[in-house]
């Protein structure tokens, strides 16, 4: 043996991140996206911000709306003037959750609708908490609310749990994620079988630049953040690639102009035995676009891989 096969570390084999293939840039000014499979079908849940943040909304109202993949048609719009919104599919039964009427609020709609075009609205208030992005998941039963919010740290991740998605109960403060420094773009995920909880969020770095982590915990209070962290990081190469034939040559000089230290709000579904990712680009002060990339394989092999 010589100098080199006598260190312990010679022999250790470096584990193998599992591999998401940026596609490129779908859209401008579209950032809080969910993919999600409803009636076999693949749809993106698109919260369409006002026209202060979004150049192709002429108006100041914002709302929500579902894009089907195949055709490209859009749902007609719903939850006008609600934010910063998630949607989640339990059978034949489509929810949303946003905030309502401005960022920051404690008052939130949920929404629920069996073929996407009509929708009961049922509130949802949290006195005294500033609510911004949400996440929902189903675990044993219950289903679990991830709150964005400004408790202890902007922000941090809050959660709720519910029987039946119409009411709703906050869990107390030891049931948090990341108290001590920045999160923000939750997107929150179990799977049949395995006990945890994962969470993908947006981890802060010098000199302001972010990217997508993942943790996981089996009881929402105690975390571990993965070793392979992060899952997502900004690259200007990848992600100003044109995935969208349609954009307009000034969608495409914005799209070449535009600072990216960032990547964000990851949110993923399975379809077709392959996990579909939407992301957010950009500087993370209001000039952001929509990306999508692609794991091949389930999620669940996805997230665990990031651990195990």
């Amino acid at each position: 043996m010589d100098r080199f096969t006598e260190n312990p570390y010679y022999y250790k084999i470096a584990p193998e991140r599992p591999a998401i293939r940026k596609l490129g840039t779908v859209m401008c000014d579209m950032v809080e996206t969910t993919p999600v499979v409803f009636g076999g079908r693949l749809y993106r849940f698109e919260y369409f911000r006002s026209g202060a943040q979004n150049e192709a909304n002429p108006s100041e109202e914002s709302h929500f709306r579902f894009r089907n993949l195949y055709t490209n048609a859009l749902s007609k719009p719903f939850g006008r003037n609600h934010h910063l919104g998630t949607a989640f599919a339990d059978g034949g039964t489509m929810y949303a959750v946003g905030v309502k009427d401005s960022w920051a609020g404690d008052a939130l709609t949920v929404f629920r609708s069996e073929n996407l075009e009509t929708w009961e609205e049922f509130p949802v208030r949290f006195p005294g908490l500033k609510c911004f992005n949400t996440g929902v998941c189903k675990k044993d039963g219950q289903y679990i609310l991830l709150i964005e919010t400004d408790s202890f740290v902007p922000f941090t991740f809050r959660f709720a749990q519910s029987a039946d998605m119409i009411h709703w109960t906050l869990l107390p403060d030891e049931f948090s994620f990341q108290k001590d420094r920045y999160a923000g773009g939750p997107a929150i995920y179990t799977f049949p079988g395995d006990p945890y909880y994962y969470v993908l969020y947006l981890e802060a770095y010098p000199t302001e630049k972010y990217a997508n982590c993942v943790a996981r915990s089996l009881d929402l209070k105690k975390w571990e953040y993965s070793p392979l962290n992060p899952v997502l990081m900004y690259d200007s190469a990848e992600d100003k690639k044109i995935a969208n034939p349609f954009l307009s040559p000034h969608e495409r000089e914005r799209i070449a102009r535009a600072a990216d230290v960032n990547n964000s709000d990851m949110e993923l579904c399975e379809f077709l035995g392959r996990t579909v990712i939407y992301y957010s680009w950009g500087n993370q002060h209001g000039i952001e676009f929509l990306a999508e990339a692609a794991y091949e394989g389930p999620p669940a092999a996805l997230l665990k891989g990031f651990f195990e």
